[in-house]
């Protein structure tokens, strides 16, 4: 018979108790369920000594690049938000309703990029491959700073958005390869943080350049392109020699003891690189209630962001008498909000091994800021609302925890990676449009819009969560009886032994 698990365990181990002889017996035996190991049945796991130095070795190779991918990533996104007060309006001589679309084509490009996306990740060292797309959007960023119309914008808009595209699933991908899927939660929260840590970057950047004026007979909005567009192409060339893509990755230096741990690690994760595309598992992916849920979840969270994104300096700056220096200065604690509700995210979620709580709590804040945002008339109390607002980025990063953990098959982890930025893309493209320039400064009917995505991001939660008891108890009360081996790259449907991580 199967015994019950309680939803707010926090162990790592779950027990069932299992009829011998057909069940003409009343012996029974205990089987574990380590999740550090795969989600076989095993004992408990205990890591080694050894392999706390080489987690630490990996960490301290390939998170400092990943981590300045992001920030710069984030910044560069973000360039054109804080252009708005330095001077783009003016110069360019764009209205209210084209800047909107030049928010907009960013993520269009993002968006027909992704099917391209998942055929290089199969094909390609992912190292090698996001080191030059970094090369190529650096390089729009400077072309950025020569254009003088709204064509010209647009252009190189679509062109950020389309090599920007291959960033957040290869950095996914790499976290997936990377890492146990024990720890994978600490390092997808990392990789969210500097999300939050990209605007504060970049907002401390743009405010040192507000205050140069007209350098070189060259405005405000064109020096931040400049800037950001030079360190850019110098950090793709670092990504492309220096980013370790793989745990043999000769840049790692392993030890013959570190060989043999990584092979178990590599079990464990059950994401071995296969150049081979295996349509049958994006077919079943695709026939899987779990994508769409994540998807659905995903354009809701990011609904907002791409509203607020870019529109958020002149946001602010209308929610009082701010200049322009200022209301740069006044998005940054926004980046700060959303860099805490992701540590506050990751912290919760590995204390109570609970990822789809915990993305509810976040997109909770996050409906909690867009009400206030709604509901409060004008003024600086407003920022209130504005900041709880971003702790849907926690919720987001916790979507990318849960593909780590519960997807495997290499295409197949691919291809829900791809989705989840497809819809991430989705998301932050209708965000601007539904920011209408004669609602402004409010804009009432988006911070609608942001509540309801919200709330279904919310729903989407619950049910996955729900699905994946459902399942565990299903696989937990029928064992398999041959282990499985990660490089036969079986998919978590496949691999009856895989246990889903709640």
């Amino acid at each position: 018979m199967f015994g019950r698990k309680n939803d707010n365990e926090k162990v790592d181990t779950i027990h069932t108790e299992v009829k011998q002889n057909g069940g003409n017996s009343d012996t029974t035996s205990v089987m574990s369920v380590d999740h550090e190991k795969g989600g076989g049945f095993q004992q408990p796991f205990v890591k080694s000594e050894a392999e706390k130095r080489l987690v630490r070795k990996i960490t301290f190779t390939i998170m400092p690049l990943v981590c300045w991918i992001i920030i710069v990533q984030f910044a560069d996104k973000a360039a054109l938000s804080v252009s708005a007060v330095l001077g783009i309006y003016e110069d360019t001589g764009v209205t209210g309703s084209e800047f909107s679309w030049l928010g907009s084509l960013f993520f269009l490009g993002h968006l027909v990029f992704q099917p391209i996306n998942q055929y290089f990740l199969q094909k390609l060292p992912i190292g090698r491959y996001i080191g030059v797309c970094i090369v190529l959007w650096g390089t729009v960023m400077l072309f950025t700073a020569m254009c003088h119309t709204f064509r010209e914008l647009a252009a190189v808009r679509f062109l950020l958005g389309l090599f920007e595209a291959a960033c957040i699933p290869t950095i996914y991908l790499l976290v997936n390869t990377m890492y146990r899927r024990s720890e994978q939660t600490s390092y997808f929260g990392i990789v969210t943080m500097c999300f939050g840590l990209g605007s504060v970057v970049g907002n401390l950047v743009a405010f040192g350049i507000s205050h140069m004026g007209t350098r070189l007979g060259i405005q405000m909005w064109r020096w931040n392109h400049i800037i950001f567009g030079a360190f850019t192409v110098f950090l793709g060339i670092l990504s492309f020699f220096f980013l370790a893509d793989n745990q043999r990755s000769k840049l790692l230096r392993l030890t013959e003891e570190e060989k043999k741990i990584v092979e178990d690690r590599i079990q464990d994760n059950a994401v071995v690189r296969n150049m081979e595309i295996k349509k049958y598992q994006i077919w079943e992916a695709l026939k899987e209630p779990r994508l769409w849920l994540m998807c659905i979840a995903a354009f809701g969270l990011q609904l907002q962001n791409g509203g607020l994104l870019v529109f958020s300096a002149q946001f602010i700056k209308g929610l009082g008498s701010f200049t322009s220096g200022e209301s740069i200065l006044l998005k940054m604690p926004g980046g700060i909000a959303s860099t805490i509700g992701t540590i506050l995210a990751t912290l919760v979620a590995r204390r109570t091994k609970q990822v789809c709580l915990t993305g509810t709590l976040m997109a909770t804040i996050s409906l909690i800021g867009c009400i206030v945002l709604a509901a409060i008339p004008d003024g600086p109390v407003k920022l209130l609302g504005y900041y709880l607002s971003w702790g849907s980025t926690g919720g987001y990063g916790l979507l990318a925890t849960c593909v780590g953990n519960n997807v495997s098959g290499y295409t197949k982890k691919i291809f829900y990676n791809s989705m989840l930025v497809i819809f991430y893309t989705l998301g932050n493209f209708v965000g601007p449009l539904i920011m209408l320039d004669h609602e402004k400064p409010r804009y009432i009917g988006a911070m609608i819009g942001f509540c309801a995505g919200n709330g279904v991001a919310i729903i989407c939660f619950f049910i996955l969560r729900t699905m994946m008891i459902r399942e565990n108890k299903r696989r937990l009360a029928n064992p398999p009886e041959v282990e499985v081996d990660a490089k036969n790259d079986l998919t978590d449907k496949e691999n009856t032994a895989f246990i889903f991580r709640l």
